[in-house]
């Protein structure tokens, strides 16, 4: 953000809600606004700096009104992975840039989850950036989530994973992955 300030505090906002307007953001990271993409990366980011979750809707919050908008899958893409080294013993820390270049450390609060994926018996990686606000990760980067991965022992069970510092994100199951080997 500008100024290293981080997004503006919208979850302690409460406007009235305006309505629906015709905005949307694509599985690709592209928003239209009635049916156009926005094409300034600026405007995107300040629509992604007001951006917040309530309950299933998305809306775009200021103090004074909010609006609904459409997201086809996560709001964010996940297009950049760094790791940094660990203080102490641990796992690097992995640290994620998304496309509207915020930066996002993975720990336990800003979690990595892999949803199954429809049709294809792979998986779907997801990055928590920000209160119920969720990054896809890019084909490229999960693959090197792929190769930092492995196995641990989570609740009695086998599990293919990936650590970031002290925090472990389990994948798949260990028998899975030795499956499809």
């Amino acid at each position: 953000m500008a100024g290293g300030r981080g997004p503006p505090p919208v979850h302690l906002w409460n406007p009235p809600d305006c309505g629906d307007i015709p905005m949307r953001i694509a599985a690709d990271g592209t928003w239209f606004y009635q049916g156009s993409p926005i094409g300034r990366a600026a405007l995107v980011k300040l629509f992604a700096s007001v951006l917040r979750r309530d309950g299933d809707r998305y809306v775009l919050v200021t103090p004074v009104e909010k609006c609904g908008i459409v997201v086809d899958d996560a709001p964010f893409l996940a297009v950049e992975m760094v790791a940094e080294p660990a203080a102490g013993d641990g796992a690097p820390v992995l640290r994620f840039r998304t496309n509207v270049d915020d930066w996002v450390t993975c720990d336990a609060d800003h979690a990595l989850r892999f949803e199954p994926e429809p049709g294809t018996g792979g998986l779907k990686p997801y990055l928590h950036v920000r209160r119920g606000l969720w990054a896809r990760v890019v084909r490229p980067v999960y693959y090197d989530l792929v190769a930092r991965g492995e196995e641990r022992a989570v609740d009695g069970a086998a599990m293919f994973g990936v650590a970031s510092g002290a925090a472990f994100f389990p994948m798949t199951s260990a028998d899975a992955l030795n499956d499809h080997l």
